[in-house]
Parts: C-alpha cells; sequence; structure tokens
C-alpha cells in the first residue's frame, strides 16, 4: 500500500524529533513482497541465516496479508525466475538471492498492471490489479523514496495517475466511471520504464548489503546509505495489557520531580538517544524491551528473535564490532526488583548494575561511551523497580491465609528435598524469604552446550515473583505454561511425582507468581497519553538541574527524547483537540535544545519559562 499524502504530511511533521517505539501497527504485506523483503533482510545479516530464508519462502508469514507461502508467487513467473530464487537459497548465495527475487518482483509488478490494463473495461478488476501491482512495488517504494526522490516522486505520480486512469465501478452500478486508455499506457509506462532500468536490470551491480536500492543510484553513487529498516512482522509496540510499573519513591510518597537523578535516569530508560545505530534511528529503548520494568512480550524482529520476546543482542545487526557469531536468541527478561536480583545478564556474568548497564549500551546496542551521571542515574532509577504486591505471600515468601489445599500442598512438595537433586528442594535455589532466588547459577540441563566438554549452560536463578504474567519460562522461553516447567523438572530429575502432585506444584507457582495488580489500566481521562505527559513532563523537570551546572550534553539529550516523544505520543490523544498545544511545546523544547546547543543558556532559560507556563496552563486537557 502507498503512503497516502496526510501519513506523509505527519512523517514529515515528526522527522524533526527523534525516534520513538511507540509505533503504528503495519499494514499487512503481500506474501511475496513479506517473503522478499524478509529473506533480503535475513540474508544480510552476519552469518546470514539461511534456514529462515528457506522457510520465508516456504512457508506463510504472519506478517503476510494472506496465509500462502511467498515461493508460489515466484514459481508462477515466467523464464525461470522461481528456481533460480530457490536454487540461489540452495546455494547460500547472497548476491544471486537478491538478483533473482528483485526480479521476479519488480516482473510481478508489471505483471499485474499489464493485467490492469487489459481489464480497463471492467473499472472493479483494474483497480483490484492496480492494488496488487502496489502491494508488489511496496518491496521497493521506501528505499526510492528515500534514495532518489526524484524518481520517486514521478513514479508516485505516475502511480496517482494510474488510479484515476482505471475508472470507478461506482455503488452499485450508480456513479460509474470509464477508464481512460490512454492516461493509463502512460502512466503505466512511466512506472515500468523505473522497474525495468532499476529492478530488472541486464546485469545488477555487485553488492556488499541487500537493501534493495535503485540500481541506477548503485551504478552512480555506490550503495549510498539508507535508513535502518526492518523486515516485515516486526513488532517494537508496548505490551497490551500495559504492565504496571512499582516503584518504591512512590509507594513511599514521594514525587519523581523531586530526585532529579532518578528522573533523569527514568528518561534514558526511555530515550533511543544513548543507543548507536541502528537502534536510534528505530527508537528502540531500554523500555521498549522492558516495558515498565517488565518484559514486553511482543517485542519481535524476524532474524533477531526466535519468537516474541527474545532477542539476540550480540548478533550482527546492532552492533557488528560485538557479534558472537552465535545466534543465540534469549528470552527478554524481567527487571522487577533489580535492586535484589545481581548479579546480572542471564549467565550473571555482570556482578554490579553499573556494568550491565555499561555493557548494554556500548557493546549490545553500540552507543557513545555514558558520562558518569548518565550511569549514576540509570542506576538510581532502576534500583526503585519493585516487584508487584502479592498479598497471596507474606514477607517471608510464605502463603497467606486463604490459600487453598492444593497451593498448601504444593508448597510442601516445594520445600521437599529429593535425593535426585542431591538433596536439594526447589526452595534451594528459589529461596522463599529471599524473593524466590540465591543469586547464583546453575547447569540445570536447559541448554545444550555449545561444544563437547562446555561448560557453558549455567543460568542465574530468576525470581518466581511475577511470573504468572511473564511467559513462556527458561532462558530461550522453550516452555509455554508454569505447568509445563513442573513437568519439565519431574522429567529431567526423574522426581517421579504423581499428577496430582505435579497440579498441586503448579497451582502453588501459580498463587507466589500471583499479583494483586499486574497491569496498568486506562479509563476516561487516565489515558494512556495521560500518563506519558506526566512522564515526559517529570523528565523536563530536570533542565533544572542540568542548567545550574551547564550541562550541556545531557540537557541536548534530554531535550532532544521529550520533545520527540510527546510530539509522536500525541497521536494517541483522547482529547485531539489539545494537540496542536503539545506540539507546541514539543517546539519550545526543540527550541531550548537549539540555545543549549548554542551555549546561550538564558535564551534556552526564556523558553523554558514559557513552557512551564503552557504546562501549568494547560494540565487539565492533557490527556
Amino acid at each position: 500500500m502507498r503512503a497516502t499524502a496526510a501519513t506523509l504530511a505527519l512523517a514529515a511533521c515528526l522527522s524533526a524529533f527523534s525516534a520513538s517505539a511507540d509505533v503504528v501497527k503495519e499494514v499487512p504485506w503481500h506474501p511475496a513482497t513479506a517473503s522478499y523483503r524478509t529473506g533480503l533482510f535475513l540474508a544480510d545479516l552476519v552469518p546470514p541465516q539461511w534456514d529462515r530464508i528457506r522457510e520465508s519462502y516456504a512457508a506463510p508469514l504472519p506478517s503476510a496479508s494472506i496465509a500462502r507461502p511467498g515461493q508460489g508467487y515466484f514459481d508462477a513467473l515466467p523464464d525461470g525466475i522461481g528456481a533460480a530464487v530457490l536454487a540461489a537459497i540452495e546455494a547460500e548465495d547472497a548476491q544471486a538471492l537478491y538478483e533473482a527475487s528483485t526480479r521476479g518482483l519488480s516482473v510481478m509488478t508489471r505483471q499485474a498492471l499489464a493485467e490492469a490494463e487489459a481489464g480497463l473495461a471492467d473499472p472493479g478488476l483494474a483497480q483490484r490489479k492496480i492494488r496488487e501491482a502496489q502491494a508488489y512495488y511496496r518491496g521497493f517504494e521506501s528505499f526510492v523514496m528515500e534514495v532518489d526522490p526524484e524518481g520517486g516522486r514521478r513514479v508516485g505520480a505516475a502511480w496517482l495517475d494510474i488510479v484515476g486512469a482505471a475508472g470507478s465501478a461506482g455503488i452499485m452500478g450508480v456513479g460509474a466511471i470509464a477508464g481512460n486508455a490512454q492516461d493509463f499506457a502512460e502512466a503505466r509506462a512511466t512506472i515500468e520504464t523505473y522497474l525495468l532500468a532499476n529492478f530488472e536490470p541486464a546485469d545488477f551491480t555487485e553488492r556488499d548489503g541487500l537493501t534493495p536500492l535503485p540500481e541506477t543510484i548503485v551504478a552512480a553513487k555506490g550503495e549510498v546509505q539508507v535508513a535502518p529498516w526492518l523486515p516485515p512482522g516486526s513488532d517494537l509496540m508496548d505490551q497490551d495489557p500495559f504492565p504496571m510499573l512499582v516503584l518504591n519513591f512512590e509507594e513511599r510518597g514521594i514525587d519523581e520531580t523531586d530526585l532529579p537523578l532518578v528522573a533523569y535516569g527514568d528518561m534514558l530508560f526511555d530515550s533511543p538517544n544513548i543507543f548507536g545505530e541502528p537502534a536510534k534511528s528505530l527508537g528502540i529503548t531500554c523500555s521498549t524491551c522492558h516495558n515498565r520494568s517488565d518484559i514486553n512480550q511482543r517485542f519481535f524482529i524476524p532474524g533477531i528473535s526466535h519468537q516474541p520476546g527474545a532477542a539476540d543482542v550480540r548478533g550482527s545487526f546492532f552492533n557488528p564490532g560485538f557479534n558472537d557469531w552465535r545466534g543465540d536468541s534469549l528470552d527478554i527478561p524481567s527487571l522487577r526488583g533489580t535492586r535484589f536480583t545481581a548479579p546480572y545478564g542471564r549467565d550473571g556474568r555482570f556482578a554490579s548494575l553499573n556494568e550491565f548497564n555499561r555493557n548494554v549500551i556500548v557493546n549490545e546496542f553500540g552507543g557513545p561511551e555514558p558520562t558518569p551521571y548518565q550511569l549514576d542515574a540509570l542506576l538510581a532509577y532502576m534500583l526503585e523497580f519493585d516487584f508487584l504486591p502479592n498479598a497471596r505471600i507474606d514477607n517471608l515468601g510464605r502463603l497467606t491465609a486463604g490459600a487453598s489445599e492444593a497451593e498448601l500442598r504444593g508448597e510442601a512438595l516445594f520445600r521437599k528435598p529429593f535425593p535426585q537433586m542431591d538433596g536439594m528442594a526447589c526452595s534451594s535455589c528459589h529461596v522463599p524469604s529471599s524473593n524466590f532466588l540465591d543469586r547464583k547459577a546453575y547447569d540445570i540441563g536447559s541448554k545444550t552446550g555449545s561444544y563437547e566438554g562446555a561448560r557453558d549452560g549455567a543460568f542465574d536463578t530468576p525470581t518466581l515473583l511475577g511470573t504468572v504474567y511473564t511467559a513462556p519460562y527458561f532462558h530461550d522461553g522453550s516452555l509455554p505454561t508454569l505447568a509445563s516447567v513442573v513437568d519439565w523438572f519431574d522429567t529431567r530429575y526423574k522426581l517421579e511425582l504423581g499428577e496430582n502432585e505435579r497440579a498441586d506444584l503448579t497451582a502453588y507457582l501459580e498463587a507466589i507468581g500471583a499479583a494483586d495488580e499486574p497491569y496498568q489500566t486506562f479509563e476516561g481521562r487516565n489515558s494512556a497519553f495521560r500518563l506519558a505527559w506526566e512522564e515526559l513532563t517529570t523528565f523536563a523537570s530536570t533542565y533544572d538541574t542540568l542548567a545550574k551546572s551547564r550541562d550541556a550534553e545531557n540537557a541536548i539529550l534530554m531535550l532532544e527524547t521529550v520533545a520527540g516523544d510527546l510530539a509522536l505520543d500525541s497521536t494517541a490523544m483522547v482529547n485531539s483537540a489539545a494537540r496542536t498545544r503539545v506540539l507546541e511545546m514539543a517546539g519550545l523544547l526543540d527550541g531550548m535544545r537549539a540555545a543549549v546547543g548554542r551555549d546561550d543558556w538564558d535564551g534556552a532559560g526564556e523558553i523554558w519559562a514559557s513552557f512551564k507556563d503552557l504546562q501549568e496552563r494547560h494540565d487539565e486537557d492533557m490527556y
């Protein structure tokens, strides 16, 4: 589908601000186009993921509009294009895959246009074939517009002309408009000429990357840089329902604006600007993966995630210099109660939270070295993360009054030593009085060693608090339910538990893993934007502290983040009438950023006073 004029205008309006992970859900892709872009993305990773590429052509993709394999569309093309795509995949030849699949998608576009022109006598048929052609061209469109804007505008105008020239069937035969064959032919010729020159040349230029750039641009300028892009089916949206965030200072009645270091760390946790490319441009932040300190079970990027809620952050995509060539996507861990859960990392490799945070920023996501102030701020904020309250257990992790008989029997089993586990009980590692963890790492056999004799299967003991809401389980998310976890341990350690015993133990795990209020609720004025507004204006309040110390670096980072998020989050306002006011305030913050960048702190202070005045006057409208 082509972007509408309104969509393009909105994108242009927001482009001045930083990116955000709050993105609009993508329109489903044509199966052939989904296979094409997914295959190229996977082939561009180091090492290329050929097994997944095969699957992306051979099996229906969730991102596709209909459940059909993309390969079938390529097989239906003339001149053996489908066979060439398969041969390239089997030979694991990335350049050959690029050439065959690109040529094939372009041919599909031209074929659909030819069928539309042949069916002009039936405007309904012609329009359907045009939409099909546009669905194929979508595989190229964004890259054409980025690197060849003049050609992109010319082709875009031709698409508009061709839709008008196809006529309309009207409604129930009323208002029908006949097609214009001459206008159609001229517009089609413009599109075909561009496709033939750029995506069906006699010979393609040998490429280092597989981004589908127009051939004439590559021949003249080389492989020009484009904005980072993700394959169809990627999902960076926040989890829905939105996890509840429990912060220690809020529970004690302290306002975050009185804690500038914590507030600045909160902002950093929501800012893509601390990361390098491509994460920064894609709007990926700490909170993208860890929604409200918990797990984003929606997060998914084909080739980076083996399933939703997982990511390989040590591959080539986010930081080629940190690529470990293992392709080991891991389940995203919860950060609730993080001050109690050292050591950090799935295998407990980091003793301190500061080490862990620096590794995420610099190594995993290729960001610049954080300043001491930034590390201190992130640490101060993350140490405020608390576990979800659960009235079903007390502070020592014991079941409270009202527990069922099954849960009580499960508690006894949980604390029972088993000779098959060297005399240990479940509670030996998941210590109830210590938030159900022991701060150690164990190899329980959940991971196959990476080589013969390897001892790299140890993972740190995870807490069991809040686990009802964090499925699937284990480091790789291989177990879908708490019942399957119980079954796994029973089988792995030959515990010989009966069916009722397994059910009792599961009931106990569900009791201790529950929460009184697991999700944030939104209703009326208490909207998602209201929550964002309160957070963002709190972030902005840190300017007073930064201005006193003339900390331009951190002030600019904060202002870029808050201005961008205010503008983008405003699209979800319930009170849409106040949106222009939000955009005005985002513009003021952007003006402050420019003033600080010029070392004009007095000018920035004047704008800051205007911002605070608007904030106070329009606070009630912000929802």
